[in-house]
């Protein structure tokens, strides 16, 4: 077999598919996780800068007295921790080609998500009663400006999740093309890490 006509045969699907490197759809989601990790610093930074000044008032303190880590908050945030792992439940699922268990796991993951949301807005307007709005003190404006960027990405995260719900069930995934489920799975992940943060920050500290 001469050398050209061994160039012209066809590569390996899976070599292929291997030497490729990262996908343009984690790639994509890495960057954009990138840029959303130095906006939520940015937001922070802002918070402690805000906090090292008013810290001693009454008004950050009389907001900083309404929220109780102990309350349906913390309910929320379980929640949420738990859809993370059914997130990656749906991810093992589909590598391993079990459509069944990446369905199931991933409409889980969803419904958790949209609790978490319906939580979250509950309880704003439990603070709402007891005069803790945007602009009431610092701390309000601090607080709702956080959580309130951090339930955006969340409701922007259960959206990307209905979208792979709904090509799953279509059939568009598989163990050998699941790079968006990938992807997804990755921004759903940092979500819930910020809430982490948020939640020991704003709650605990």
């Amino acid at each position: 077999m001469t050398a050209e006509s061994h160039a012209m045969q066809p590569v390996p699907v899976e070599a292929g598919h291997a030497a490729r490197g990262i996908s343009n759809p984690i790639l994509g989601m890495l960057l954009f996780i990138t840029s959303e990790v130095m906006f939520f610093s940015g937001l922070f930074a802002a918070y402690f800068s805000t906090r090292a000044h008013e810290l001693g008032t009454q008004p950050w303190q009389n907001g900083q007295a309404l929220l109780n880590p102990l309350s349906l908050i913390l309910v929320a945030t379980i929640i949420l921790i738990s859809s993370s792992f059914t997130c990656q439940f749906a991810v093992w699922a589909i590598r391993r080609g079990d459509r069944t268990g990446f369905l199931r796991n991933i409409a889980i993951t969803f419904v958790l998500g949209i609790v978490f949301l319906l939580l979250q807005a509950y309880d704003y307007s439990l603070l709402f009663g007891e005069g803790l709005t945007l602009s009431s003190s610092m701390f309000g404006t601090t607080y709702f400006t956080l959580t309130g960027f951090h339930g955006a990405h969340v409701f922007g995260g259960v959206l990307m999740l209905g979208v792979v719900l709904y090509r799953g069930t279509a059939g568009q995934f598989s163990a050998r093309h699941h790079d968006a489920v990938e992807a997804v799975s990755f921004y759903w992940h940092f979500v819930d890490v910020v809430w982490i943060i948020l939640f020991t920050v704003l709650y605990l500290l």
